[in-house]
């Protein structure tokens, strides 16, 4: 692949809430543009336009893909479309980045990351909080020996909601559930450290859509004698904090693990250590971290992040096949066979 000189134009496909904190965040970086946005709907295509002043609004996706002044297409739909639309975008010769989780199921992720790398393009889960320069110090140290031998990781996410039947998260059709809005970041959190497990179970209270409202799981590694215990929901307002405890120590984030300011590190004989970088001083969100990630792969040439891995997400995506299997959740798209 050859690396975009120059700005980078992007295309942000689809116009809801992520969506418009993505836009707000990219708007703040340097040499980049964004350039066209797409709905399914005319109307709220023009209104995300106006808003931001992106001189382009497609009321298709299809018209977006087309668009030859775009490089990059970021794809914020419900994850129900994630394959959809990235695959639409990747058959046009855009690059990707997609919202998380990846995808559905590992069906869909691997179908994905085979069209983007037969390709030749760029295409990357938007796993923002593996670009988080809190969280790369954190697996610098790890990797270092700060804590010794990882032995367990804790994490959990989860909103009191209350979200109604009509909502998106209870719609068995569009994905919902509490774990791939949601346990994707605990689940993430734990494989970016330890890889993926070989073991897993879980349990879990399903709504009467067939959607799990609260699912805890219990992952191991039967090599590294490891195992996490991670939480998610959508009708508890959980502590929202991870925790990663090695053989010399242990590392201890506060609330919102998945987009942190700082986080403190423990060791025997040691005063606590508290580690701190700048995320935006509450001004941005966070988000440019990982928009600053795929710019700098593109300008490289690059068609995988070294921080995001595609076989990261497909192992991730895995993980979460494999609880649903456990929990009894399935979704329309899973067809006849899931994974």
């Amino acid at each position: 692949m050859t690396g975009i000189s120059g700005t980078v134009r992007w295309g942000v496909l689809a116009t809801g809430g992520i969506a418009t904190a993505f836009t707000e965040d990219l708007r703040s970086m340097p040499d980049t543009e964004v350039v066209a946005v797409a709905s399914r709907t005319d109307a709220s295509a023009q209104a995300f336009a106006e808003r931001f002043g992106i001189p382009r609004a497609y009321g298709s996706w299809a018209a977006l893909a087309a668009d030859d002044e775009v490089d990059v297409v970021y794809v914020a739909t419900p994850h129900s479309a994630h394959r959809e639309a990235a695959a639409l975008c990747l058959e046009a010769g855009k690059h990707v980045l997609c919202e998380k989780a990846f995808t559905l199921n590992a069906r869909e992720a691997d179908e994905l990351v085979k069209l983007a790398r037969d390709r030749g393009l760029f295409l990357m889960e938007a796993m923002w909080t593996y670009c988080n320069p809190v969280i790369r110090r954190m697996t610098e140290l790890v990797r270092d020996g700060a804590i010794g031998e990882i032995r367990t990781v804790q994490a959990d996410f989860g909103l009191a909601g209350p979200f109604g039947p009509e909502h998106r998260l209870r719609d068995r059709a569009l994905g919902g559930g509490a774990l791939l809005d949601l346990g994707v970041y605990p689940v993430s959190f734990a494989q970016l450290l330890l890889g993926e497990p070989d073991r897993v179970q879980a349990d879990a209270v399903l709504s009467p859509e067939g959607v799990d409202l609260h699912t805890a799981l219990l992952l191991g590694w039967s090599e590294a004698g490891a195992s996490a215990l991670l939480n998610c929901s959508i009708v508890a307002d959980t502590p929202q904090t991870a925790a990663v405890t090695g053989s010399k120590g242990r590392i201890e984030f506060p609330r919102g693990f998945f987009y942190p300011e700082r986080f403190v590190l423990h060791r025997p004989g040691h005063e606590p250590e508290e580690f701190t970088a700048g995320t935006g001083g509450g001004v941005l969100r966070g988000l440019q971290f990982e928009q600053a990630e795929v710019m700098r792969a593109l300008r490289a040439g690059e068609t995988e992040s070294p921080l995001v891995p595609l076989d990261g997400s497909l192992a991730v995506m895995r993980t979460l096949d494999a609880v649903r299997d456990r929990i009894g959740v399935r979704y329309p798209a899973d067809g006849l066979t899931q994974g």
